[in-house]
Protein backbone atom coordinates (compact mmCIF):
# COMPACT_ATOMS: atom_id res chain seq x y z
CA UNK A 1 0.00 0.00 0.00
CA UNK A 2 0.94 3.53 -1.05
CA UNK A 3 0.36 6.26 1.41
CA UNK A 4 -0.72 10.22 1.03
CA UNK A 5 0.95 12.07 4.12
CA UNK A 6 -0.97 15.63 4.37
CA UNK A 7 -0.93 17.52 7.41
CA UNK A 8 1.19 15.07 9.20
CA UNK A 9 -1.63 12.39 8.58
CA UNK A 10 -1.01 9.00 6.74
CA UNK A 11 -4.01 8.35 4.31
CA UNK A 12 -3.41 4.89 2.48
CA UNK A 13 -3.40 6.44 -1.33
CA UNK A 14 -6.06 3.82 -2.41
CA UNK A 15 -9.34 3.53 -1.08
CA UNK A 16 -12.43 1.56 -2.04
CA UNK A 17 -15.86 3.44 -2.71
CA UNK A 18 -19.39 2.32 -1.59
CA UNK A 19 -21.87 4.90 -4.15
CA UNK A 20 -24.32 2.90 -7.02
CA UNK A 21 -24.98 0.15 -5.06
CA UNK A 22 -28.00 -1.02 -5.17
CA UNK A 23 -28.86 -3.53 -1.81
CA UNK A 24 -27.01 -3.94 1.34
CA UNK A 25 -25.86 -7.49 0.32
CA UNK A 26 -24.02 -6.14 -3.03
CA UNK A 27 -22.17 -3.46 -0.48
CA UNK A 28 -21.38 -6.18 2.21
CA UNK A 29 -19.73 -8.26 -0.24
CA UNK A 30 -18.20 -5.65 -2.07
CA UNK A 31 -16.26 -4.52 0.85
CA UNK A 32 -15.39 -7.55 2.70
CA UNK A 33 -14.01 -8.53 -0.26
CA UNK A 34 -11.98 -5.28 -0.42
CA UNK A 35 -11.05 -5.58 3.10
CA UNK A 36 -9.78 -9.14 1.89
CA UNK A 37 -7.91 -7.90 -0.87
CA UNK A 38 -5.83 -5.31 0.95
CA UNK A 39 -7.80 -2.15 1.02
CA UNK A 40 -7.76 -0.05 4.15
CA UNK A 41 -9.43 3.04 3.12
CA UNK A 42 -12.95 2.75 2.85
CA UNK A 43 -15.28 5.74 1.60
CA UNK A 44 -19.28 6.03 2.54
CA UNK A 45 -21.99 8.95 2.86
CA UNK A 46 -25.45 9.40 4.51
CA UNK A 47 -26.51 9.60 1.25
CA UNK A 48 -25.12 6.08 -0.73
CA UNK A 49 -27.16 4.24 2.00
CA UNK A 50 -24.35 2.00 2.44
CA UNK A 51 -23.02 3.14 5.93
CA UNK A 52 -24.95 -0.51 7.66
CA UNK A 53 -23.09 -2.11 4.96
CA UNK A 54 -20.12 -0.98 5.81
CA UNK A 55 -20.06 -1.35 9.45
CA UNK A 56 -21.37 -5.10 9.00
CA UNK A 57 -18.20 -5.90 6.40
CA UNK A 58 -15.97 -3.97 9.22
CA UNK A 59 -17.24 -5.84 12.08
CA UNK A 60 -16.66 -9.32 10.39
CA UNK A 61 -13.60 -8.56 8.86
CA UNK A 62 -9.91 -10.37 10.73
CA UNK A 63 -8.84 -6.50 10.12
CA UNK A 64 -8.64 -4.28 13.20
CA UNK A 65 -10.21 -1.14 13.32
CA UNK A 66 -8.04 0.84 13.78
CA UNK A 67 -6.52 -0.25 10.84
CA UNK A 68 -8.97 1.29 8.37
CA UNK A 69 -9.27 4.60 7.64
CA UNK A 70 -13.29 5.23 7.28
CA UNK A 71 -14.80 8.47 5.78
CA UNK A 72 -18.35 9.17 5.84
CA UNK A 73 -20.40 12.54 4.32
CA UNK A 74 -23.27 14.74 5.34
CA UNK A 75 -26.50 14.31 3.74
CA UNK A 76 -27.18 18.50 2.17
CA UNK A 77 -30.31 18.14 4.59
CA UNK A 78 -27.99 17.35 7.92
CA UNK A 79 -25.90 20.21 7.96
CA UNK A 80 -27.38 22.67 10.39
CA UNK A 81 -25.39 22.25 13.79
CA UNK A 82 -28.16 20.11 15.23
CA UNK A 83 -28.11 18.03 12.30
CA UNK A 84 -24.79 17.45 12.03
CA UNK A 85 -24.31 16.42 15.56
CA UNK A 86 -27.38 14.08 15.41
CA UNK A 87 -26.87 12.38 11.86
CA UNK A 88 -23.09 11.73 12.47
CA UNK A 89 -24.23 10.01 15.71
CA UNK A 90 -26.59 8.15 13.55
CA UNK A 91 -24.24 7.45 11.19
CA UNK A 92 -21.57 6.01 13.98
CA UNK A 93 -24.35 3.60 15.00
CA UNK A 94 -24.79 2.44 11.38
CA UNK A 95 -21.27 2.02 11.04
CA UNK A 96 -21.22 0.31 14.39
CA UNK A 97 -18.00 2.63 15.30
CA UNK A 98 -17.20 4.86 17.75
CA UNK A 99 -15.38 7.33 15.63
CA UNK A 100 -14.61 8.10 11.91
CA UNK A 101 -11.66 8.84 10.63
CA UNK A 102 -12.74 11.60 7.83
CA UNK A 103 -16.12 13.74 8.46
CA UNK A 104 -17.27 15.38 4.79
CA UNK A 105 -19.28 18.23 3.79
CA UNK A 106 -20.58 15.95 0.50
CA UNK A 107 -21.42 19.31 -1.30
CA UNK A 108 -21.83 23.04 -1.10
CA UNK A 109 -24.90 23.89 0.36
CA UNK A 110 -26.20 27.58 0.06
CA UNK A 111 -29.34 26.44 2.70
CA UNK A 112 -26.86 26.71 5.40
CA UNK A 113 -23.89 28.46 6.21
CA UNK A 114 -20.56 26.59 5.66
CA UNK A 115 -19.31 28.34 9.00
CA UNK A 116 -22.14 26.70 11.31
CA UNK A 117 -21.42 23.15 9.53
CA UNK A 118 -17.77 23.56 10.21
CA UNK A 119 -18.58 24.86 13.94
CA UNK A 120 -20.60 21.61 14.09
CA UNK A 121 -17.92 19.20 12.96
CA UNK A 122 -14.77 21.03 14.94
CA UNK A 123 -17.20 20.30 17.77
CA UNK A 124 -17.70 16.76 16.75
CA UNK A 125 -13.67 16.11 16.68
CA UNK A 126 -13.76 18.27 19.62
CA UNK A 127 -15.40 15.21 21.56
CA UNK A 128 -13.79 12.67 19.95
CA UNK A 129 -16.14 11.24 17.55
CA UNK A 130 -14.66 12.50 14.35
CA UNK A 131 -11.05 12.44 13.80
CA UNK A 132 -10.33 14.78 10.83
CA UNK A 133 -12.78 17.36 8.82
CA UNK A 134 -13.21 17.77 4.90
CA UNK A 135 -15.44 18.54 1.90
CA UNK A 136 -16.48 17.40 -1.24
CA UNK A 137 -17.24 18.84 -4.75
CA UNK A 138 -15.61 22.59 -3.18
CA UNK A 139 -14.46 24.83 -5.81
CA UNK A 140 -10.68 26.27 -5.49
CA UNK A 141 -12.43 29.24 -3.89
CA UNK A 142 -14.52 27.04 -2.03
CA UNK A 143 -11.99 25.44 -0.20
CA UNK A 144 -10.10 28.27 0.62
CA UNK A 145 -13.20 29.67 2.20
CA UNK A 146 -13.48 26.27 4.04
CA UNK A 147 -9.95 26.53 5.78
CA UNK A 148 -10.48 29.92 6.46
CA UNK A 149 -13.95 29.13 8.57
CA UNK A 150 -12.33 25.58 10.11
CA UNK A 151 -10.28 25.69 13.21
CA UNK A 152 -9.47 22.23 11.90
CA UNK A 153 -7.75 21.54 9.36
CA UNK A 154 -9.19 20.45 5.92
CA UNK A 155 -7.45 17.24 5.73
CA UNK A 156 -9.24 16.82 1.76
CA UNK A 157 -11.53 17.92 -0.69
CA UNK A 158 -13.15 14.99 -2.35
CA UNK A 159 -14.21 15.35 -6.40
CA UNK A 160 -14.62 13.76 -9.50
CA UNK A 161 -10.87 13.67 -11.14
CA UNK A 162 -9.44 10.88 -14.15
CA UNK A 163 -7.78 11.41 -16.81
CA UNK A 164 -10.67 12.52 -18.85
CA UNK A 165 -12.14 15.08 -16.05
CA UNK A 166 -9.33 16.92 -14.87
CA UNK A 167 -8.98 19.33 -12.00
CA UNK A 168 -6.20 21.27 -12.97
CA UNK A 169 -6.63 24.50 -10.81
CA UNK A 170 -7.65 22.13 -7.60
CA UNK A 171 -4.63 19.91 -7.82
CA UNK A 172 -2.40 23.13 -7.76
CA UNK A 173 -4.31 24.53 -4.88
CA UNK A 174 -3.76 21.20 -3.01
CA UNK A 175 -0.10 20.71 -3.81
CA UNK A 176 0.36 24.24 -2.57
CA UNK A 177 -1.69 24.46 0.74
CA UNK A 178 -1.19 20.91 1.89
CA UNK A 179 -4.58 19.18 1.13
CA UNK A 180 -5.53 16.01 -0.26
CA UNK A 181 -7.59 15.49 -3.57
CA UNK A 182 -9.53 12.36 -3.28
CA UNK A 183 -10.85 11.48 -6.50
CA UNK A 184 -14.21 9.87 -6.48
CA UNK A 185 -15.61 8.42 -9.68
CA UNK A 186 -11.36 7.43 -11.02
CA UNK A 187 -12.66 5.52 -13.76
CA UNK A 188 -14.81 7.86 -15.50
CA UNK A 189 -18.00 5.27 -14.20
CA UNK A 190 -16.27 2.54 -16.55
CA UNK A 191 -16.07 4.98 -19.22
CA UNK A 192 -12.08 5.04 -19.32
CA UNK A 193 -12.16 0.83 -19.83
CA UNK A 194 -12.15 1.52 -23.73
CA UNK A 195 -9.57 4.16 -23.55
CA UNK A 196 -6.53 3.41 -26.38
CA UNK A 197 -3.90 5.75 -25.17
CA UNK A 198 -5.05 3.91 -21.47
CA UNK A 199 -4.58 0.71 -22.84
CA UNK A 200 -1.51 1.38 -25.27
CA UNK A 201 0.16 2.00 -21.84
CA UNK A 202 -0.82 -0.66 -20.54
CA UNK A 203 0.02 -3.28 -23.07
CA UNK A 204 3.32 -2.20 -22.01
CA UNK A 205 3.47 -2.96 -18.57
CA UNK A 206 1.11 -6.10 -18.72
CA UNK A 207 -1.81 -3.84 -16.79
CA UNK A 208 -5.44 -3.18 -17.75
CA UNK A 209 -6.35 0.72 -19.06
CA UNK A 210 -7.86 0.44 -15.43
CA UNK A 211 -5.18 -0.16 -13.59
CA UNK A 212 -3.15 2.11 -15.86
CA UNK A 213 -6.13 5.26 -14.84
CA UNK A 214 -5.35 4.36 -11.16
CA UNK A 215 -1.48 4.17 -11.43
CA UNK A 216 -1.60 7.70 -12.89
CA UNK A 217 -3.47 8.74 -10.12
CA UNK A 218 -1.44 7.33 -8.06
CA UNK A 219 1.42 8.69 -9.32
CA UNK A 220 0.81 12.34 -8.46
CA UNK A 221 1.36 14.71 -5.64
CA UNK A 222 -1.80 14.87 -2.87
CA UNK A 223 -3.67 12.49 -4.47
CA UNK A 224 -5.69 9.33 -3.47
CA UNK A 225 -8.28 7.39 -5.43
CA UNK A 226 -11.33 5.62 -4.29
CA UNK A 227 -12.38 3.54 -7.65
CA UNK A 228 -15.52 0.93 -6.55
CA UNK A 229 -17.18 -2.18 -7.77
CA UNK A 230 -19.31 -5.23 -7.41
CA UNK A 231 -17.54 -7.77 -9.02
CA UNK A 232 -14.84 -9.57 -6.79
CA UNK A 233 -12.64 -9.41 -9.98
CA UNK A 234 -12.51 -5.83 -10.48
CA UNK A 235 -12.69 -5.30 -6.80
CA UNK A 236 -8.98 -7.36 -7.12
CA UNK A 237 -7.76 -5.80 -9.88
CA UNK A 238 -7.77 -2.33 -8.99
CA UNK A 239 -6.19 -3.00 -5.79
CA UNK A 240 -2.65 -4.77 -8.15
CA UNK A 241 -1.37 -1.48 -9.53
CA UNK A 242 2.01 -1.09 -6.55
CA UNK A 243 3.99 -3.16 -9.07
CA UNK A 244 4.20 -0.96 -11.72
CA UNK A 245 4.93 2.70 -12.19
CA UNK A 246 4.28 4.92 -15.04
CA UNK A 247 7.61 6.80 -17.16
CA UNK A 248 7.77 10.76 -17.13
CA UNK A 249 6.94 10.59 -20.63
CA UNK A 250 3.41 7.91 -19.87
CA UNK A 251 2.44 10.82 -17.25
CA UNK A 252 2.63 13.24 -19.67
CA UNK A 253 1.24 11.78 -22.86
CA UNK A 254 -1.85 11.14 -19.89
CA UNK A 255 -1.93 14.40 -19.03
CA UNK A 256 -2.32 15.78 -21.90
CA UNK A 257 -0.91 19.36 -21.17
CA UNK A 258 -2.07 21.14 -23.84
CA UNK A 259 -1.38 24.39 -21.22
CA UNK A 260 -3.54 23.20 -19.28
CA UNK A 261 -1.50 21.68 -16.13
CA UNK A 262 -0.34 24.21 -14.31
CA UNK A 263 3.51 24.61 -14.96
CA UNK A 264 4.59 25.12 -11.39
CA UNK A 265 3.52 21.39 -10.77
CA UNK A 266 5.58 19.53 -13.92
CA UNK A 267 8.32 18.96 -11.52
CA UNK A 268 6.28 17.18 -8.66
CA UNK A 269 4.46 15.57 -11.35
CA UNK A 270 7.60 14.27 -12.65
CA UNK A 271 6.71 15.68 -16.25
Amino acid sequence: MEYVTVKDVEVPALGFGTARMDTDEERYRAVSTALEVGYRHVDTAQMYGSESAVGDALADSDVDREDVFVTTKLDNGNRSRERVRESTRASLDRLGTEYVDLLLIHSPNDRVSHEETLNAMNDLRDDGLVRHVGVSNFSVEQTREAEDLSEAPILTNQVEYHVRHRQDDLLAYCVENDVMLTAYSPLGVGGLLDDEALADVGERHGKTPAQVALRWLLQQPMVSAIPMSSRPEHVRENFDVFDFELSADEMHRLFERRGGLVDRLADALGL
